[in-house]
């Protein structure tokens, strides 16, 4: 072959890696710059430089936090609109560690939780939460089928699930629409797998609802889950994700 053409041939070798490179960090190193799952803040007229109700509604506030700023809070509550589950995973490309997450999630999440007060305290005692699996979707739709056909395996688990296993006091500050800290533990049901654990979460009561978000990380292996890759070991993912929620209650 005449050098030109084999010069030729090598700068086509070079482009064709360079755009190579290009489309896995774009794909897979950039990551997805998602933030993670929080409390919204609180209502407006919470917010720093609103009007105050007065001393003698705050002091009415506080005097009985069983009731908080959406009226009895003890009973049934269930999850309402604008609630979110998902996961977070850090990807690889051979032995590089993605710039962020990759996250994927799902609005298709039910349930309920029970709430009991008398007066002077308010206890968490019991819910579950469901979420639906197959619903889970990412910015990267080659991504969101490799999890539900190797990784989360939605087909044979659709669901994935939380139920409430031990009482949680809720703190008075989070009746009044302060985001508080409150442990959440339970039974973690994922990829036909159930594990007791405990979530860190926070916790507020805004306008008549309850906003509770929180997140855990665990290593795949403990739920069975095989992380899913490309090539063997080209592109893959770490060896413990997030699951992360952002859920919103109604009373009734």
């Amino acid at each position: 072959m005449p050098r030109s053409r084999l010069l030729l041939a090598g700068v086509a070798v070079l482009i064709v890696g360079a755009i190579g490179l290009y489309v896995a960090y774009d794909q897979v190193l950039r990551g997805d710059s998602v933030a993670p799952l929080s409390l919204p803040s609180a209502a407006p007229s919470a917010a720093a430089g609103a009007p105050s109700a007065g001393p003698a509604a705050t002091a009415a506030t506080s005097a009985d936090p069983a009731t908080g700023s959406g009226g009895d809070i003890a009973g049934t509550w269930t999850v309402s609109t604008g609630s979110v589950a998902g996961y977070r995973v850090r990807e690889r490309l051979a032995s590089l560690s993605a710039e962020s997450d990759a996250v994927g999630r799902t609005s298709d999440v039910t349930g309920s939780i029970a709430i009991e007060g008398d007066g002077t305290t308010a206890t968490l005692t019991g819910g579950t939460l469901n979420v639906d699996t197959t619903t889970i979707a990412s910015d990267e739709s080659r991504r969101d089928n490799r999890l539900r056909t190797e990784g989360l395996q939605s087909e044979s688990f659709p669901t994935a699930t939380f139920a409430i296993t031990a009482p949680v006091e809720i703190p008075a500050a989070a009746l009044t629409g302060t985001a508080s800290d409150v442990t959440l533990t339970g039974d973690l049901t994922l990829h036909g797998v159930t594990r007791s654990v405990s979530i860190p979460a926070q916790a507020q009561l805004v306008d008549g609802t309850v906003q509770v978000a929180g997140s855990i990380t665990f290593p795949l292996a403990d739920f069975q889950i095989v992380a899913p890759n490309v090539g063997g070991f080209i592109i893959s993912i770490a060896d413990e994700g997030t699951l992360e929620f952002q859920v919103n209650f109604a009373k009734g």
